[in-house]
Parts: structure tokens; C-alpha cells; sequence
């Protein structure tokens, strides 16, 4: 069974994806803490990390960041899907400079962004 792990700090946002995932037969571990999700990710082995940009703590570039350690930047453009709401030129930048996909909040299709979020699992 393929794992996802969710990182987001809006909990309706968290919970609801964490169910349609579920639905879809997928193992989910979320958290809202981007610490968290750095030794989280040091431990466990996820399939896919869907990661908020702006987390309370810090941010999901930060996660990626400390995710170098243990990936490869290969590894980190297959792994990582990043949401956001804040979609300036600078966002895209910086996500482009990592390979991963991005992914607007809010989502105008749920469907078109489960299918992003799964892409190649």
C-alpha cells in the first residue's frame, strides 16, 4: 500500500484530504508541524509528501531543505507536492528550482488535484 504523508496546519484542509486518500486506498500520516514532518520524514517511509508552503512554524521550502539530507534532488522533484496559496513569481521560482509540483489552494477541481497529488503512484 502505497503511504502519503500530509503536511498541513488548516485542519479542515488536513482531515479532508487525509479521507479522500483513505477512500482512494492509500496509507495517510499527517501532521500540522513542519518540524514534525522533517523527523518524520528522517524515520518513516512515505510514497509521497504533500507539503503546505506556509506552515505555522516554517515553511514547506524548509522541509524540503532538511529533506535533502536524506534525498536526492531527483528524489525530492518525485516525492514533494507543494499547495499553496500564495502563487507569486518567487513561489514558482523556488518550486520550479526543485522540480516539485505545485499546487494552487484553493483547488477549483478536487479531482484534477487528487490526480496531481497521486500522479505516478
Amino acid at each position: 500500500m502505497k503511504k502519503i504523508f500530509i503536511v498541513e496546519d488548516e485542519i479542515l484542509i488536513q482531515q479532508s484530504l487525509k479521507k479522500l486518500f483513505e477512500r482512494r486506498g492509500f496509507e495517510v500520516a499527517v501532521t500540522p508541524s513542519g518540524k514534525e514532518a522533517i523527523d518524520r520524514i528522517e524515520s518513516e517511509h512515505f510514497d509521497r509528501i504533500i507539503c503546505d508552503l506556509m506552515l505555522q512554524d516554517i515553511s514547506g521550502f524548509d522541509v524540503i531543505e532538511e529533506s535533502k539530507r536524506n534525498f536526492s534532488v531527483e528524489e525530492i522533484a518525485e516525492k514533494f507536492v507543494i499547495m499553496t496559496a500564495y502563487n507569486s513569481p518567487q513561489v514558482l521560482g523556488r518550486a520550479n528550482s526543485y522540480g516539485c509540483r505545485l499546487l494552487n489552494k484553493p483547488f477549483d477541481n478536487i479531482e484534477d488535484a487528487l490526480k496531481l497529488m497521486t500522479e505516478n503512484l
